[in-house]
């Protein structure tokens, strides 16, 4: 079969294999089936190795968008009179502090400007004067603006104050190595359309099972996204407890199959090459990012809008997009900015096409190549 490939610059869904593609035509199956029942067993471990996880770790599937499992583990992971510290500097971390609002959850918002990483004095003396936080929640990579923050110092700290890690890794689980361990994470969640380039639908929190066992007693605040009820339900029965993404699933048991092909490593160095293949031709066009390159995660470029009366990002998102390359707005209050990610199965011959049609976009549309600002 056929099928147009499509360069995929926005942070996710991401670009895919056809072999992943062609994983979802399977026959027909009931969910409830033992043979599907062992693909989620499988699936279940190898989500735990691709971040070096230990027996004491499990992962627990969800049927939804990254999202989900902010809200499962913001709702679930959280004890009676305590509370949550939320480290925000971008639009991800801000997002959680939306659903702890949503859910009435205790919390402290430390807000940090959006091209900074926290200071970790601060963080120390918030965990030190605030002895009821319990559950302390940042983002890896905040994909609105490609910000990397400091997460395993983060980690040591939430742990010399008694206090579980909760990271989101949707944008960086597959594609930074991860060692949850190592890394003081308690809790971390990922989506298949991102790191392991799979298909959308499926998410999975990767944790430690008596940090989920302890929750059983937690108050319930979500009949469908509760984490512990989730977990319970697969040790009983093999199976998730609602009906699953089926071709979804077979999809992201041929991505994993795929990225332990590649190797974590030679992983990790394709999405690097990628990036700097960006950096580059936003450089030789004139663009600047709005994050300095030394705070980035390698993973996503945020550009400024140029100050030019002829950009019309719209235009030339169509110009690309008919081409078969898809850029993305980006996510920063009181800035315009539009995001080129190094995400998928891509490699630098895509980038280096990719500028050739957008160099022609901007001529197109009578933008002043260099950009002028």
């Amino acid at each position: 079969m056929a099928i147009k490939r499509n360069i995929l610059l926005n942070p996710g869904p991401a670009t895919t294999t056809d072999t992943v593609k062609m994983a979802q035509i399977v026959p027909d199956i009931c969910p409830r089936e033992k043979e599907f029942a062992n693909i989620l067993e499988q699936l279940q471990k190898d989500l735990v190795r691709i971040v070096h996880g230990s027996d004491e770790y499990t992962s627990v599937f969800f049927c939804g968008s990254g999202t989900i499992n902010m809200d499962v583990c913001l709702n679930s992971l959280l004890p009676e009179n305590k509370k949550i510290l939320v480290i925000n500097n971008g639009a991800y971390s801000t997002r959680a502090v939306e659903i702890c609002k949503c859910y009435s959850l205790p919390h402290i918002e430390m807000k940090i400007p959006v091209d900074e990483r926290p200071n970790l004095a601060a963080v120390e003396e918030m965990l030190k004067n605030n002895s009821d936080i319990h559950l302390v929640y940042t983002t890896h990579n905040e994909t609105g603006t490609g910000l990397l923050n400091p997460i395993r110092e983060i980690g040591e700290l939430s742990h010399k104050y008694n206090c579980v890690f909760t990271v989101d890794t949707t944008s960086t689980y597959a594609m930074l190595p991860i060692d949850v361990e190592k890394d003081c994470i308690d809790f971390c969640m990922a989506s298949a359309q991102k790191g392991i380039m799979g298909m959308t639908g499926l998410s999975y929190v990767v944790g430690k099972t008596k940090l989920i066992e302890e929750s059983k007693n937690y108050p319930k605040r979500s009949y469908y996204c509760n984490l512990y009820l989730q977990y319970e339900y697969f040790v009983r029965y093999r199976q998730m407890q609602f009906t699953p993404p089926v071709q979804t699933i077979y999809a992201a048991r041929q991505a994993i199959e795929e990225f332990f092909k590649e190797g974590e490593t030679q992983k990790y160095q394709r999405h690097a090459r990628v990036n700097e293949a960006i950096h580059k031709g936003l450089k030789e066009l004139g663009f600047k990012e709005f994050i300095k390159k030394e705070l980035q995660a390698g993973l996503v470029a945020s550009a400024i809008y140029p100050n030019d009366k002829n950009w019309d990002f719209e235009k030339v998102h169509d110009y690309c997009y008919e081409r078969g390359f898809t850029i993305y707005p980006g996510k920063i209050s009181g800035m315009e900015t539009f995001r080129l990610c190094s995400f998928g199965a891509i490699d630098v011959p895509d980038i280096e096409n990719f500028f050739a049609v957008f160099k022609k976009a901007l001529e197109h549309c009578n933008v002043a190549v260099p950009i002028k600002y």
